[in-house]
């Protein structure tokens, strides 16, 4: 013990090393302290986020500029878990109280200390540290008690649940901000003399994601670099079976405490504490996939896993009558998940409208391996649980969005995400259920998914490895691999990759026509009916436009739809519909382009599909430019496109920017027929072109982009009508100023949907309010969207971390922004790439 200023008893622990980040953290508990307006603060989050490090560093900051508060501290880790109030008040006085030779109790002799009786009121702080062993039994009547003796006391606690009374605040303590957990993963990588090179940190960067960017396994990942280097590191977070990380050693601790020597013996001690039905439901919860929980100062735009209750409790609970297995009620699940939140075994994934729950990756390899020691093939059947629920919910997914539920359903699915590869991983994992995996992709195909969600490429993937375990089943399910086989073509074709399609739509068709000679007259003749299943017909259709360039494919794309109608699939029939629309667009008549593409359009206002609409709107600009209305095809695009940057639809949006680049085209080739030579028409033609060679390198960007992947020079007609668009731009400025207007628009970033905006006119290449940013200002910006920390720009520039901070709220004023985050958006592209200022 010891005593300081105007008192501090308690031995407050040493802090082993620099804090790293947790500036707004640090600021909410010492705000709250200098208020004295709190009688009990408790600090809550999982075991090793580092709630003790972060007090300490705050009470330091609170010493330093209050000095008359008594402060006292007691550790509450050393006490056996389920402790009464007794002993906690035993412990306290122990480390609380100074030499105390009296005979009074510990309990009289700590209300007399915290009291000080005879002297005037002072503000008293007890920070009890560790409480979660003790909570049940002992820490809540004492705090209780204790407030309610000594009324001038304020109670800081670390926990890793809420304590419960009545007016305590809670300050959740989240895992680091992820330019942190990198920054405190080379800091304790140097102290073991292996420092971490720059080339090395996109990895530490995949390392700390893995565990959950938590101080803890952060301090012991950088252990292990005496062992392994940070590649090795990495192969060994799988977050599936074969992950080690409950397995390594990481060398001497000595120093901590026995709970923070290993990532298993940490999650233990929190185990150790729920009860069996908790551990139960908890270890049932490995079924479903990590969710990523990001620190609320993180800069991303990361989609919101995890699983929704109802998934949880269809999944995790226990038919009345009883299933095998132990026991777990489906009406207890809501409550027991409640307590395993509140004991942060389970994180909370909020949005304005939903709430989802998921195990962090760390915690999920634990309870997975617990779930498979319990054996009778526990784990096997809660993943088939897991994988039929997911498969009737995509299945309905897919046959319904093609109404006013589709934003509902494609926001499901982006949520789900996660669990829904987990449902396909089982789906070729375990025996006879590659029917199921292939139910799912079909219908993640006609939600749209590998467009909006995911990628081409692995939808792709998905389709071969189900199709591969499905012929190991008996019966094989026949109708299944046509269908998934005719949407592999069709999705082969959008890439561009039409060797591929072909032979994919030949094996959908032999499965389905198993008569050569049949086969033979359908390759010949694939105008006729042969009576293919409709997803067929709409690759058949495809390939006959996109790959052959044929105008027959508009009758064949027009069956597709009609046999999609009679299924019931109305979402499938716009799709091909769609199709139809483009085709007649390109290769078509004038005529065919307006009636397909209105009545596709009808069709998707109809269902009130908005994002289908945006989609029937590519068909309908492509009629109006057939029709030679390009003001009206390019006012369509730009609507569209518009709703498409509103939900994330980076397919959509790319091909509205391709849309609009051929618009472009048509409206400088409609104003030479016209003979517009007068100086505003050449000029306004110019701009036209350079509008659409600028867009040209960023569509470059964009196709070859994750969850693109696109070889338009494949596509027939799709790439006849880019290069018609490119060369018209270059012969109004000729190739050298087309060339450099191109590189221009390579260097649009993807990830601020620089291209998109700059096709919506709404970005400029250098924008007026840029340039009311001073030159230090600018430098801030610039930094920040080269993706720099708080720390390194503060140190870069040579200011302190309060005036960069100043800097940033002056930034967002002059952008005209709320939140630091979007100011890299501003940062315009063709000053992104200059030398950066040395400030420092």
């Amino acid at each position: 013990m010891y005593e300081d200023g105007a008192g501090t008893m308690g031995v407050v622990p040493a802090p082993t090393h620099r804090l790293v980040g947790r500036d707004r953290e640090l600021d909410d508990i010492v705000r709250l302290l200098l208020s004295r307006s709190f009688r009990l603060i408790t600090l809550v989050g999982r075991g090793g986020i580092g709630k003790t490090a972060l007090l300490t560093a705050a009470i330091s900051r609170f010493r330093m500029v209050d000095k008359s508060t008594r402060l006292f501290w007691a550790g509450l880790a050393e006490l056996a878990p389920g402790s009464d109030v007794g002993e906690v008040v035993e412990e306290t006085a122990r480390q609380v109280v100074k030499a105390d030779h009296s005979v009074r109790p510990d309990w009289a002799a700590l209300v007399d200390t915290l009291s000080q009786p005879g002297t005037s009121p002072q503000h008293t702080v007890l920070v009890l540290d560790n409480c979660e062993p003790v909570l049940e039994g002992g820490v809540r009547p004492f705090i209780n008690d204790l407030l309610d003796a000594v009324p001038g006391l304020t109670i800081v606690a670390t926990s890793r649940e809420p304590v419960g009374w009545i007016d305590e605040q809670l300050i959740g303590v989240r895992q680091l901000a992820s330019d942190d957990a990198v920054a405190l993963f080379k800091q304790r990588a140097a102290a073991t003399g292996h420092p971490i090179s720059s080339q090395d940190e996109p990895v530490v960067a995949e390392i700390c994601r893995h565990i959950e960017n938590l101080p803890l396994n952060i301090e012991l990942m950088a252990g292990r670099l005496r062992q392994q280097v940070p590649r090795m590191i990495l192969d060994g977070l799988t977050g599936d079976d074969d992950d080690a990380r409950l397995d390594w050693r990481y060398g001497p601790r000595v120093g901590a405490a026995p709970r923070h020597r290993a990532v298993k013996d940490a999650i233990d001690s929190s185990y150790d504490l729920c009860s069996d039905p908790e551990k139960l439901l908890f270890e049932r919860m490995a079924v479903f996939a990590s969710a990523f929980d990001m620190n609320p100062y993180d800069n991303t735009n990361a989609m919101v896993g995890g699983a929704e209750f109802d998934a949880i409790k269809a999944i995790c609970g226990d038919d009345p009558i009883g299933d095998a297995g132990a026991a777990l009620a489906r009406h207890d699940v809501e409550a027991l998940l409640e307590r395993l939140v509140d004991r942060s075994m389970v994180t909370v994934h909020r949005t304005a409208t939903t709430v989802r729950y998921s195990l962090p990756e760390s915690l999920r390899v634990f309870a997975r391996r617990r779930l498979a020691e319990s054996g009778d093939g526990e784990r096997t059947r809660l993943d088939v649980r897991h994988l039929h629920y997911y498969q009737n919910k995509v299945v309905y997914a897919g046959n319904h969005w093609f109404s006013d539920q589709e934003q509902e359903l494609l926001d499901w699915a982006r949520a789900a995400w996660d669990n829904i590869i987990a449902a396909l991983k089982t789906s070729i994992k375990v025996p006879g259920q590659a029917g199921a995996g292939l139910q799912i992709i079909i219908g993640l195909i006609k939600l749209r998914a590998p467009f909006m969600l995911g990628s081409i490429r692995d939808a792709r993937r998905w389709i071969e490895r189900c199709l591969d375990k499905s012929k190991t089943m008996t019966p094989e399910p026949t109708e299944l691999q046509v269908e998934a086989l005719a949407y592999s073509a069709w999705l082969a074709l959008r890439q561009g990759e039409a060797a591929d399609a072909r032979q994919l739509l030949d094996e959908s068709v032999e499965l389905r026509i198993p008569d050569s000679e049949t086969r033979a007259d359908w390759r010949e003749h694939p105008e006729k009916d042969f009576d293919l299943s409709a997803a067929a017909e709409m690759a058949s259709g495809t390939a006959e436009f996109m790959a052959n360039n044929n105008p027959r494919a508009i009758e064949i794309l027009e069956r597709a739809r009609d046999k999609f109608l009679a299924l019931g699939d109305h979402g499938s029939a716009m799709m091909a519909a769609m199709f139809a629309g483009l085709a007649a667009g390109l290769i078509g008549t004038p005529k065919q382009a307006d009636t397909i593409a209105r009545l596709c359009y009808e069709s998707a206002t109809a269902a009130g599909a908005r994002s289908a609409i945006s989609w029937a709107e590519f068909s309908w600009a492509l009629a109006l430019n057939k029709n030679d209305k390009p003001e009206e095809a390019l006012t369509v695009l730009r609507r569209s496109l518009t709703y498409q940057m509103s939900i994330g639809d980076l397919w959509g949006a790319m091909w509205s920017v391709e849309l609009i680049a051929w618009t472009l085209a048509k409206l400088i080739t409609k104003a030479h027929s016209t003979d517009s030579r007068n100086h505003d028409g050449k000029r306004l033609t110019t701009a036209r072109a350079s509008e659409i060679a600028i867009l040209a390198g960023g569509l470059e960007t964009l196709r070859s982009g994750p969850g693109v992947g696109t070889q338009i020079g494949e596509m027939g007609a799709f790439a006849t009508q880019s290069r018609k668009a490119t060369d018209v731009a270059r012969r109004v400025l000729g190739p050298a100023v087309f060339d450099a207007a191109k590189k221009r628009g390579t260097r649009l970033r993807p990830e601020h949907n620089e291209v998109q905006r700059y096709a919506l006119g709404t970005l400029r290449l250098s924008d007026a309010s840029w340039d009311s940013l001073s030159e230090a200002e600018r430098d801030v910006a610039i930094r920040i969207a080269k993706g720099q920390t708080r720390g390194e720009i503060a140190s870069a520039r040579g200011v302190s971390p309060k005036t960069y901070d100043t800097q940033v709220a002056d930034i967002r004023t002059k952008l005209g922004i709320e939140k630091g985050a979007d100011i890299a958006k501003h940062v315009p592209a063709d000053v992104l790439h200059q030398d950066l200022a040395d400030n420092s």
